[in-house]
């Protein structure tokens, strides 16, 4: 997570030639952001039901982390498990359960903006 590639922005002439990547260093403070996004991510997929969350396809030991935050009840103990869900989340790919969480507002924003019909006419 300390280190991303970083594409060279110097253009190459010779058509064999690739482009270099260089290693570039995260700072603290977009480590931080990067850990809280995972964090809010994890708190997103704690509001969701079981069936919803078999859909998305996470690795058990996130599912195993994400059914435990829901029994927790208290402040502090769910805080921790928020950062323990956002360390687990580092290790896999968020992409694909951020899909599915955008395409589930999606829908619920279409059900919402539907109008309601009068059924009573």
């Amino acid at each position: 997570m300390g280190l991303v590639r970083k594409k060279n922005r110097a253009k190459t002439t010779e058509a064999g030639q690739e482009q270099c990547e260089q290693l570039v260093r995260l700072s603290r403070t977009q480590k931080k952001n990067a850990a809280l996004s995972l964090q809010e991510l994890g708190a997103r997929l704690v509001k969701l039901t079981d069936e919803q969350l078999d859909k998305i396809g996470l690795a058990e030991d996130i599912l195993k982390a994400v059914k435990a935050a829901k029994t927790i009840k208290k402040h502090c103990p769910l805080a921790r498990q928020m950062q323990y869900i956002g360390s687990l989340m580092r290790k896999y790919d968020p992409a694909p359960v951020r899909e599915f969480l955008e395409a589930l507002e999606q829908r619920k924003r279409r059900q919402a903006a539907k109008p309601e019909r009068n059924e009573d006419v």
